[in-house]
């Protein structure tokens, strides 16, 4: 048990090799040659995909046939998914130290620069979000097209006519500029107080931290929820749901601590953070358990209020994603729900199994592609209609993010001591014993 061994060193540096660099490098060259063969064949298929939209939108009607549906749609739509789930990866991380200091937690302090370092992909996600909503915004977002709101206009739609106040490309812009950079700017704070915290002691940067992780908790506490509605929810423009904000929280929070949980272990193997002990590892599992277990609560009280009250400006967002399109997304449906809740509740439901390196790996990775399922599902049918499906852009782009996350990550654990060596809780974590 950790109480009764003797603790490693807390001096640990980070070294990013050349040799990671270069496979990074070598996957992401991968990923943009799936991404670039995927669209060839996409634009010299475009008549059978044009085909394809045309009889989903005869057979559905709906807006992803009203706005959408070209293999350039599906380039902007697959950047969109990839962005929105790496923006909440990423910002989870915030949101993990900043609920771990406000409740004053010493047992993760010994691995706390793995969450501090993932926020850092924030200002990429943010670019490639701003460029796309230029670039692709007409093709992923029914109301941006300035007929639906010219009451002479045959385009002219009164529901979406009155969330213009809301849904307007102004105010949309500046509530993405005040997410990202309140988001990014309160993690600088932190990291900058982390790191002179290691540099001259004492408690009185933790003491700050507390104070700013608790502002970033009541600002997080708003902006994850109007950013799941402006990301995600308004895609699909008609439909609504009250839940929608805590259940994207709910799946950014589980895919968060899956990443975390999966780099530390993956440090660990690699010779690093010999101070974390299976009772880190163990509560580590416990968050992703619980937390998958909570995302289905979310999910099943959704789907299952608009179920029984069965009525169809509601179940028509479940209606296309059990039987649209000719389909297509009912197998992704169904997956998402087993890789997130099924598959990690019975793998991880063992006490033992949350501190075995193999059961945790499988359980995490599970999750993650789980919940990329999840973003797919919400995102696709509503942009793309009838012409989704997996092929290379989409494993392309998977490839791309997932490298250039893996980088930013990296890059962030060479800039600091790896284990915060004068962090106030770090003796409590280093002798964390849950036996």
């Amino acid at each position: 048990m950790a109480s009764v061994h003797a603790i490693p060193s807390v001096e640990e540096e980070f070294v990013f090799t050349a040799g990671a660099k270069t496979k990074l490098m070598i996957g992401g060259g991968i990923g943009l040659a799936m991404v670039l063969i995927g669209a060839f064949l996409l634009a010299n298929g475009s008549g059978h995909e044009a085909a394809e939209v045309a009889h989903g939108a005869a057979e559905h009607g709906g807006e992803a046939a009203a706005h959408g549906g070209s293999w350039m749609t599906r380039i902007w739509a697959n950047i969109w998914v990839n962005a929105v789930y790496f923006t909440g990866i990423s910002v989870i991380g915030m949101f993990f130290m900043s609920y771990n200091y406000l409740a004053e937690a010493g047992w993760s302090a010994v691995f706390k620069r793995v969450p501090e370092a993932m926020p850092a992909f924030l200002p990429v996600t943010f670019v490639i979000m701003l460029v796309t909503f230029f670039f692709g915004g007409h093709d992923i977002f029914h109301w941006t097209h300035e007929g639906l709101y010219d009451i002479g206009n045959d385009l002219y739609d009164p529901i979406i006519n009155g969330k213009k106040g809301w849904l307007n490309t102004p105010f949309f812009l500046i509530r993405m500029v005040v997410y990202f950079v309140g988001w990014y700017m309160l993690w600088r704070v932190l990291r900058n107080l982390s790191l002179e915290e290691d540099r001259i002691g004492g408690t009185e940067n933790y003491f700050k931290s507390i104070r700013y992780a608790t502002a970033f908790l009541v600002f997080f506490g708003v902006t994850s929820s109007t950013s799941a509605w402006d990301f995600v929810m308004s895609i699909d423009t008609h439909w609504f749901s009250t839940m929608f904000g805590w259940y994207t929280l709910a799946s950014w929070h589980v895919s968060g601590l899956a990443v975390i949980t999966l780099t530390v272990v993956t440090l660990r193997e690699m010779g690093y953070l010999r101070a974390v002990n299976n009772s880190h590892l163990r509560d580590l599992g416990k968050f992703v358990f619980a937390f998958s277990i909570f995302w289905t609560y979310v999910w099943f009280a959704q789907f299952l209020l608009i179920y029984y009250a069965n009525l169809p400006e509601e179940g028509i967002y479940y209606r296309e994603r059990f039987s649209g399109f000719g389909g297509i997304y009912q197998a992704p449906f169904f997956i998402n729900l087993f890789l997130n809740f099924f598959f990690p509740f019975l793998v991880l439901m063992t006490r033992d199994s949350k501190m075995t390196h193999s059961i945790l790996k499988v359980g995490c990775w599970s999750v993650l592609i789980g919940h990329y399922f999840d973003f797919y599902t919400n995102i696709m049918p509503g942009t793309v209609g009838a012409s989704g499906g997996f092929g290379p852009v989409e494993f392309g782009f998977i490839l791309i993010f997932v490298c250039a996350f893996i980088w930013s990550v990296s890059s962030q654990l060479t800039k600091a001591n790896l284990i915060p060596r004068n962090h106030p809780m770090l003796e409590e974590s280093l002798h964390h014993d849950i036996a």
